[in-house]
């Protein structure tokens, strides 16, 4: 059973003879065994921390999509938690919501999640913009004068978040986030991080689009 709208706007499941693991602002999230989850991303929208009213169609297909497109282009640089996404290939007890599943969902690994989200910035856009603006700097991380908003930055800088099932995420330093979790996985993440956003942006600039800042969430 979904709550939709005659414009097919997907904005909440409820199958009510799986686990309800989590509800995120935008993702499902229901538990399938010990081991794995069933990750549903459905219309709503996000946006500044708050979720909205109202949902576009077919959001979710398409965030879905995109994501598995990267899973599998940086799959070489970094290992992920894709079992599948072949609605096919879902344990029986799931299979029988294929019908609303299909090109929104995926079956994944379950992981112990890093409590902290992993900011790549490379172009001075968004909270970044007016963290600059009151101190010159960001995250800690002291940047030329004069910089103009949304300009692409010398080099990309990492710039982590807590990370929140609710309200806003807030800003912290490296220094901050290697107290969060193990020094050294901090500066583990903070490389990779850095490496897998010069790949994506690379390929990226090639096909016209300018990624200015993403985010990454890990786990083991």
């Amino acid at each position: 059973m979904t709550t939709e709208t005659l414009d097919s706007v997907l904005l909440q499941t409820d199958f009510r003879d799986l686990e309800l693991f989590a509800s995120g602002k935008v993702r499902d999230v229901y538990q399938i065994g010990s081991d794995h989850l069933l990750f549903i991303a459905t219309d709503r929208i996000s946006a500044f921390d708050y979720v909205l009213a109202t949902g576009i169609p077919h959001k979710g297909q398409v965030l879905t999509q995109i994501s598995l497109f990267w899973f599998d282009f940086l799959k070489e640089l970094v290992p992920n938690h894709l079992v599948t996404a072949n609605v096919s290939q879902y344990p029986a007890e799931v299979r029988k919501y294929a019908d609303q599943l299909r090109g929104r969902s995926m079956l994944v690994r379950r992981a112990e999640m890093f409590p902290v989200e992993c900011v790549v910035r490379g172009y001075l856009s968004g909270s970044g913009w007016k963290e600059y603006n009151a101190s010159g700097s960001v995250c800690g991380i002291k940047l030329p004068a004069g910089l103009r908003e949304s300009e692409q930055l010398p080099e990309p800088i990492f710039t982590p978040a807590t990370k929140a099932t609710t309200g806003h995420d807030e800003n912290i330093s490296f220094e901050h986030m290697s107290q969060l979790v193990d020094p050294e996985d901090a500066r583990m993440l903070r490389d990779l991080s850095l490496a897998i956003y010069k790949k994506a942006a690379d390929y990226a600039r090639q096909k016209g689009i300018i990624i200015a800042d993403t985010k990454f969430e890990f786990g083991r």
